[in-house]
């Protein structure tokens, strides 16, 4: 399917509020929205497994679509996950039940790096993400806009060592102390691949991109403006230089580190439009360490959907008092969990929109 002659889009307030731009709504899109608290995607789940889903472009684009036709949500986001881009390296990636992500080769040393496919075609090896962009843009219809992601150097770099999930992150953190050259060497190699990743993702039609940092917790100030942070400003500016080499629109980009409120001043200097923020920081504090023309994402609590409704309703009202309708898109502070009710995510998912616009219209004088 051609990535030409895409649909005129009809809903653009993510990336007006990504830019800064005056809104008649705030808008809102939850990380992990197309997911397993949704009936549909565990029915889909019973015929394929989580990689079959991400490699397929058709499955993939029926997935992103599922929580776009339940809710009145202001983006989609491409169904796939962080973890293809070891995979495109060479590395074997199962998703096992009950235990998530799981390498049977973890990388062990530094020898280990000389097995990873370096010089890997981003365009072939991950060819079936754009392909399920294209196609998921045809099929929204101009819907809305459509996200495409990476997961972070440093992140991916600690799934690679760990070999799956870790609280400590230990295995992955020796590396920074006794193999720092190494680990450089590690990231720089991880760096290109998302930078190339991110480019096709916007060739095939993506209009914003979001980084995940969900490690950031992990590391202290010292590690991280050390090994992750100048990764992440790298990808932000070569990023933007390969779509203006060729000729691609410079699309919004999001920078999201997981528990990086001790770095929120550094992320704000990073040139992203958009810093997401977990609910471990004050949405005033981080407005007050980012600046006032700093658009910010977040930064709900995913456990509040357990709330009954009115509460939820009270617990919305007050995220957007706190961060103001402008240069602001609401969200989770990460991702949604498997056991949520879909109803308070569309009761939330309403809730934003309503209130928001009563603000608007009031601060207006409507």
């Amino acid at each position: 399917m051609s990535n030409d002659n895409f649909p005129p889009l009809k809903n653009d307030l993510i990336i007006r509020a990504a830019k800064g731009e005056s809104v008649e709504r705030v808008p809102i899109w939850i990380m992990r929205q197309a997911g397993r608290y949704l009936p549909e995607f565990r029915e889909v789940r019973t015929q394929h497994s989580f990689f079959d889903l991400c490699q397929n472009p058709q499955l993939a684009c029926d997935v992103t679509m599922m929580p776009i036709n339940r809710f009145d949500l202001d983006a989609a986001i491409i169904f796939s996950d962080i973890l293809v881009i070891p995979q495109a390296l060479g590395m074997i990636v199962e998703m096992l039940p009950s235990k998530g992500p799981s390498f049977p080769a973890p990388l062990i040393v530094p020898a280990d790096i000389s097995k990873l496919n370096k010089d890997c075609d981003v365009k072939k090896e991950l060819g079936y993400v754009m392909e399920a962009i294209t196609l998921t843009r045809h099929t929204l219809q101009g819907k809305v806009p459509l996200i495409g992601f990476s997961g972070a150097p440093w992140t991916l770099m600690s799934y690679m060592i760990e070999g799956g999930g870790s609280p400590t992150q230990s295995k992955a953190k020796a590396w920074l102390y006794k193999y720092p050259e190494e680990s450089h060497e590690l990231l720089k190699i991880l760096t290109n691949v998302i930078i190339d990743y991110l480019v096709e993702q916007v060739c095939a039609g993506a209009q914003l991109l979001q980084v995940f940092e969900s490690h950031a917790g992990c590391l202290d100030h010292t590690l991280f403006v050390k090994f992750a942070l100048p990764y992440i400003r790298v990808i932000s500016k070569r990023v933007r230089d390969k779509l203006k080499e060729r000729k691609q629109p410079c699309v919004p980009m999001i920078i999201f580190a997981k528990d990086g409120h001790y770095v929120l001043e550094e992320l704000a200097q990073s040139h992203y439009e958009v810093v997401g923020i977990d609910w471990t920081i004050k949405p005033q504090q981080a407005r007050r360490i980012c600046g006032e023309t700093m658009t910010l994402q977040g930064n709900l609590d995913p456990c509040a959907l357990y709330a009954n409704k009115d509460d939820l309703t009270k617990i919305a009202k007050d995220m957007l008092q706190k961060f103001g309708h402008k240069n602001y898109i609401a969200n989770l502070g990460h991702g949604i969990y498997p056991d949520m009710d879909p109803e308070n995510v569309k009761h939330l998912v309403d809730q934003v929109h309503k209130i928001s616009q009563e603000m608007i219209q009031k601060e207006n004088g409507n």
